[in-house]
C-alpha cells in the first residue's frame, strides 16, 4: 500500500474505535465483560467461518473465470483477490477502491491488463445481479419491519437498491444495446467538459469508452458460456448467503434465541443496501447505527446489543481489510500461458 492508503486506513481504525468508544457511554463496563465472558465460542467460531466462506467463495469465482484465460492462474492468486478488494473497499469512499485493488493484484500475478479488466467487470456485474436478486426477497420479507420502526431506514434502502438497480440496468443496456448506450453514456458526461481540464477530460472520456468496449466484448464471450455464468451465479449467492448469516450467529453467541434466521439475515441484507449510500469508507457511522436500530428488538440488552455490533464490525469490515494487508505481502505466482478465445 502507498503512504497515504496506510494513513487512511489508521484513520479508519481510529474512527472505528472511536465510534465503539462513544457506544459504550452510559455502559456498565462490568456488564460488558461478564457478557464478554459469557459468550458461546461454538456459535462464535461458525460466525468467523461465514467471513471465511465468503471470501474464498469469493475466490472460487475468481478462479472459474480465469480458468480459461489462464490455465495455469493458481488458487494461491485467486484466494489472494478477494482480501485485497475488502482493503481497498474499506480504505475508499463507496468502496471505489476495490475494483483498482483488484486489478493491481492481476497485474501482479502477470494477466493482461485487458483480459483482468475484463473479468472483473463480469465478475462485478453477476455480484451485483446477486445483490438484487437477494434484496428483492428481503424487501418482501423484512422491509415492512424497518417502515415501522425507522421510517428514515426505510428511505435510505430504497434510495440504496435503486442506485444498485440503475447499475445493473446499465450493464444490461451495454450488453444487448451497445452502440445506444455507448452515444447515450458519452452524452452524459458531456457537461463535466466545463467543469474539467480538457487533458483530464479527454483521458475519462477514452477510459469510460474502453471499459464499456471491454464490458460488451467479455459479455459477448459469456452469453456463450451459459453454464459458467449459472455456476457463478451460484457460488456467488452461497457467499452472499454465508455473509448475511452472520449476524444470526453473533446473537446466538450473544445467548439471544427463539430468532427467525431468514428474517435475521434479511435484515443484513437491507442493511447492506444503506452501507453502501455512506460516503465514509466503509460505511463508518452509519453501519453501526443501522445495525444497533434494526436488531435492538432481538436483544433486550444494552451490553448484548452493543458487542453485538462490534463483533459484527470486526468481521464484516476489519476483518477482510486485514487480511488484505497479509495478501499484499504474499508474493504471487505468474502466469505462463494465456490461451486465446
Amino acid at each position: 500500500m502507498t503512504r497515504k492508503n496506510w494513513w487512511i486506513f489508521i484513520l479508519m481504525l481510529l474512527l472505528g474505535g472511536g465510534i465503539f468508544t462513544y457506544s459504550m457511554r452510559g455502559q456498565n463496563l462490568h456488564e460488558l465483560v461478564n457478557k464478554l465472558g459469557s459468550l458461546n465460542w461454538y456459535w462464535l467460531l461458525l460466525a468467523v467461518f461465514c467471513i471465511v466462506m465468503y471470501l474464498l467463495l469469493e475466490g472460487v469465482v475468481v478462479k472459474i473465470f480465469m480458468t480459461d484465460r489462464y490455465p495455469d492462474f493458481s488458487w494461491k492468486d485467486a484466494l489472494r483477490i478477494p482480501p485485497i478488494e475488502q482493503l481497498g473497499n474499506g480504505i475508499t469512499p463507496f468502496s471505489t477502491g476495490g475494483q483498482p485493488a483488484q486489478l493491481m493484484a492481476l497485474l501482479q500475478s502477470g494477466v493482461d491488463g485487458g483480459r483482468a479488466s475484463s473479468v472483473l467487470l463480469m465478475k462485478f456485474v453477476v455480484f451485483q445481479s446477486m445483490i438484487v436478486i437477494n434484496f428483492l426477497v428481503s424487501l418482501i420479507i423484512g422491509f415492512h419491519y424497518i417502515a415501522e420502526k425507522v421510517h428514515a431506514l426505510s428511505l435510505l434502502v430504497l434510495f440504496g437498491f435503486l442506485i444498485h438497480f440503475s447499475v445493473i440496468i446499465t450493464l444490461l443496456m451495454i450488453m444487448y444495446w451497445y452502440g445506444f448506450t455507448k452515444k447515450i453514456t458519452n452524452l452524459l458526461v458531456r457537461p463535466l467538459h466545463f467543469f474539467m481540464k480538457e487533458e483530464r477530460y479527454q483521458r475519462m472520456v477514452i477510459n469510460l469508452n474502453r471499459k464499456i468496449d471491454s464490458f460488451y466484448h467479455e459479455s459477448i464471450k459469456m452469453k456463450r458460456e451459459y453454464r459458467k455464468l449459472a455456476k457463478v451465479c451460484l457460488v456467488t449467492l452461497c457467499q452472499l448467503l454465508f455473509y448475511y448469516a452472520i449476524p444470526y450467529f453473533i446473537m446466538l453467541a450473544l445467548g439471544v434465541h427463539g430468532l427467525n434466521f431468514v428474517m435475521v439475515m434479511s435484515l443484513h441484507v437491507l442493511i447492506f443496501m444503506i452501507i453502501s449510500l455512506f460516503p465514509i469508507p466503509g460505511g463508518t457511522g452509519g453501519a453501526e447505527y443501522s445495525f444497533s436500530v434494526l436488531f435492538s428488538s432481538f436483544m433486550h440488552s444494552s451490553a448484548k446489543l452493543l458487542l453485538a455490533m462490534i463483533i459484527w464490525r470486526l468481521l464484516t469490515y476489519y476483518f477482510g481489510m486485514f487480511v488484505g494487508i497479509f495478501c499484499m505481502m504474499i508474493h504471487p505466482d505468474k502466469v505462463k500461458k494465456i490461451e486465446n478465445d
